[in-house]
């Protein structure tokens, strides 16, 4: 029996990168500039800060502080308790296309990917490196040769998850005391690595993780940005779940009150020219049986 999909929010440009935090769910609109949070059902709406640079990846440090990617000039921000934006850290230096999404994890180190290329160009896929950003602003790279690292998650006993959407993939690390990353690892592989021609690219990806977010079972819901689907995925790559939204969808995450809402950002497609210039993208809600695990 197909579940009941719920619009929460409508009428933006192209939402992404939901959190669950403090009984609220927050996410990004790209082309209007603006972090949002609303309730659970979608009322109360705020604006929490707005990044002129394009905002990506959410997280929080230790002290409350909200951590932001600004997109387009590769920093990340932090909103100070008077709710003023200052720079975190400047990751342009290792970034080979737009800086994306991101994770935080309870020591309030930063784990963020890039684009690698020109996606919205139409420019040759090339790999990108991870980085960590540490909680006084230092940035280091922990991993490369990914392919498009996305969204990210951290596991209950310290492994990073991170998706490569045009990798066929998602990958494991374990994540050391300081912060650096070891024993690179398929968590689950759907396929090849495709050809370097995104046009070409496109037509043999099977999943294309984008964002996700883990259940209390260790199973990761993600996005699947090419073929309008909410999958449930277990460590190896088998699909226990699935669920169409009937659009395309880019970012999910667990949360309400009990942790059981599977929040997805949803638009009809990812271009940004069409997007930015149209007001269809949605954040919806569906209800799933296991609850939140894991980071964010």
């Amino acid at each position: 029996m197909p579940r009941e999909i719920s619009t929460i929010v409508s009428g933006l440009t192209y939402t992404e990168c939901p959190r669950w935090h403090d009984g609220r769910l927050w996410f990004v609109d790209f082309y209007t500039h603006q972090v949002l949070s609303v309730a659970e059902d979608g009322s109360d709406q705020r604006l929490e800060a707005e990044v002129p640079e394009q905002p990506s990846g959410l997280g929080w440090l230790p002290d409350g502080r909200l951590l932001v990617v600004s997109m387009r000039d590769a920093r990340v921000l932090r909103r100070e308790h008077d709710g003023t934006l200052v720079t975190h850290a400047d990751v342009s230096a290792h970034t080979g296309g737009h800086l994306n999404d991101m994770v935080v994890d309870a020591r309030g180190r930063a784990y963020a990917g890039n684009f690698g290329f020109d996606l919205m160009g139409g420019a040759p896929l090339e790999t990108a490196s991870l980085v960590r950003i540490d909680p006084d602003g230092s940035v280091a790279v922990v991993a490369d040769d990914l392919w498009f690292p996305n969204g990210s998650v951290i596991t209950d006993d310290g492994t990073l998850l991170v998706n490569e959407t045009f990798g066929n993939r998602i990958t494991a690390f374990d994540i050391a005391e300081d912060g650096s990353l070891d024993n690179r690892r398929e968590w689950a592989s759907f396929g090849e690595l495709p050809d370097r021609s995104i046009e070409k690219a496109l037509g043999q990806i099977a999943i294309a993780p984008d964002g996700c977010g883990l259940d209390a079972e260790g199973a990761l819901w993600v996005a699947d940005a090419l073929n309008a689907r909410l999958v449930r995925i277990r460590e190896g790559g088998e699909i226990v779940d699935s669920i169409d939204t009937g659009s395309g969808v880019f970012a999910c995450i667990l949360g309400g009150s009990d942790g059981k809402t599977l929040f997805a950002s949803v638009a009809p497609d990812f271009h940004e020219e069409a997007r930015r210039n149209a007001r269809e993208g949605s954040v919806v809600a569906v209800r799933v049986d296991v609850g939140h695990g894991g980071t964010p």
